[in-house]
């Protein structure tokens, strides 16, 4: 059984910055690629990052490119998601989610996970 952990959300002023922490166990952690996704109010999930299981190669939807980037330390079994020139349109519950087969690239298709955290929320005022 696979846990995730989010954590580092909160309140924060347009433009200013946040780092989401998803803690993992439960899996070989090394061995995935991770994504993070998000969903507002009244509003479907959507893609806003991943990670392939090696760390090298990270993929992002195109409203956070150049403002998001994500990292892994596999070491402690944690992905990072650094939100930097945040906006209001960034509100949203973010979830972090494993690949369901190891040793596979990024992928921004939710139904390539199969293990989702809670959530953390993130809200950006004006």
């Amino acid at each position: 059984q696979v846990q995730l952990v989010e954590s580092g959300g909160g309140l924060v002023q347009a433009g200013g910055s946040l780092r989401l922490s998803c803690a993992a166990s439960g899996r070989t952690f090394s061995n995935y690629a991770m994504g993070w996704f998000r969903q507002a109010p009244g509003k479907e999930r959507e893609f806003v990052a991943a990670i392939s299981w090696s760390g090298g190669s990270g993929y992002f939807a195109d409203s956070v490119k150049g403002r998001f980037t994500i990292s892994r330390d596999n070491a402690k079994n944690t992905v990072y998601l650094q939100m930097n020139s945040l906006k209001p349109e960034d509100t949203a519950v973010y979830c972090c989610a494993t690949r369901k087969t190891p040793f596979r690239g990024t992928s921004a298709d939710q139904y390539d996970y199969d293990n989702w955290g809670q959530g953390t929320q993130v809200t950006v005022s004006s």
